[in-house]
C-alpha cells in the first residue's frame, strides 16, 4: 500500500485539500498530520482512496465525499458527512451537531457522543452513534438509518417522513410524526450486520432492548394524515 503524509500544520483548508486531491490520484492512503481541528477537511473527495485524519477535525469534515474511507482519530465539530453520497466517514470520538446531515448513501460512524440535529434530512445510508444523541435527532429524514446505542434526547425524529430511527437506550421524547414500535427479526438481523460490520460487539439481549422510531404519518404536512401502515 502505497501512503503519502500531509503536514496540515500552518496551511489553509484550501491548500490541505488541493494536496489531498493531487495526491489521492496516485496513492492508496493519505495520512494528514496535525489538523488542528481543521475545518472542510477532505471536502468533495471524489477518489476511493483511504485517508487517516490523525487528530480531531473541525466543521463538515469529509462533507460531500464521495467514495472516500476516512477515519479521524480524535473529534470533529459540527456537520461531518454532510451530504456524502457514497464511502465512510469514522470518527474515534464524538461529534458536533448535524452528523451525517443530508446524507444519499454511505456510512457515518461516531464512536462516543454526537451533537443535536443528528441526521437531519439524509436521504439514504446509515449513521451510527455508539453512544448518547442530541435533541431532533432524525430532523426531515427522509430514508436511510440512524443507529443510537445510548440514549436520544427530546424530540427524536422531529417531522420524519422515512427510514428508522433504532434507539437502545432511553427516547427522551419523539417530535412530531415520530412513532415507536417494536423491533422485528428482519430489524435485528440488519441492525447485527450493520454493527458488526463497524466493530460493535452487543450481546443477543442487547439487540432486544432496541426501539424502533418511524413516520406516524405518510403525509403529515399535506391534507388528510393517514397512518403508516
Amino acid at each position: 500500500m502505497q501512503e503519502y503524509i500531509i503536514d496540515a500544520h500552518n496551511k489553509t483548508p484550501r491548500e490541505v485539500n488541493q494536496e489531498i486531491k493531487k495526491s489521492a490520484k496516485k496513492n492508496d492512503k493519505i495520512i494528514i498530520k496535525n489538523p488542528n481541528a481543521m475545518h472542510y477537511i477532505a471536502a468533495g473527495l471524489t477518489e476511493p482512496i483511504e485517508v487517516l485524519i490523525d487528530g480531531s477535525a473541525g466543521y463538515f469534515a469529509g462533507t460531500m465525499i464521495h467514495g472516500a474511507k476516512i477515519h479521524i482519530n480524535g473529534n470533529a465539530g459540527w456537520f461531518p458527512g454532510d451530504n456524502m453520497t457514497e464511502g465512510e466517514l469514522i470518527i474515534d470520538g464524538s461529534a458536533g451537531d448535524g452528523v451525517g446531515q443530508g446524507i444519499y448513501g454511505g456510512t457515518v460512524v461516531v464512536k462516543r457522543d454526537a451533537g443535536s440535529r443528528t441526521g437531519e434530512i439524509m436521504k439514504e445510508g446509515n449513521i451510527i452513534i455508539g453512544g448518547n444523541s442530541g435533541f431532533m435527532s432524525g430532523l426531515f429524514m427522509m430514508g436511510g438509518r440512524i443507529i443510537v446505542l445510548g440514549n436520544i434526547s427530546d424530540d427524536a425524529g422531529e417531522s420524519i417522513i422515512r427510514g428508522a430511527i433504532y434507539v437502545k437506550g432511553k427516547i427522551k421524547s419523539l417530535g412530531k410524526n415520530a412513532k415507536i414500535e417494536e423491533i422485528n427479526e428482519e430489524d435485528e438481523k440488519e441492525l447485527k450486520e450493520i454493527l458488526n460490520s463497524q466493530g460493535f460487539d452487543l450481546t443477543d439481549t442487547d439487540y432486544k432492548d432496541f426501539k424502533k422510531i418511524i413516520p406516524r404519518s405518510k403525509r403529515p404536512f399535506y391534507g388528510k394524515e393517514s397512518e403508516e401502515g
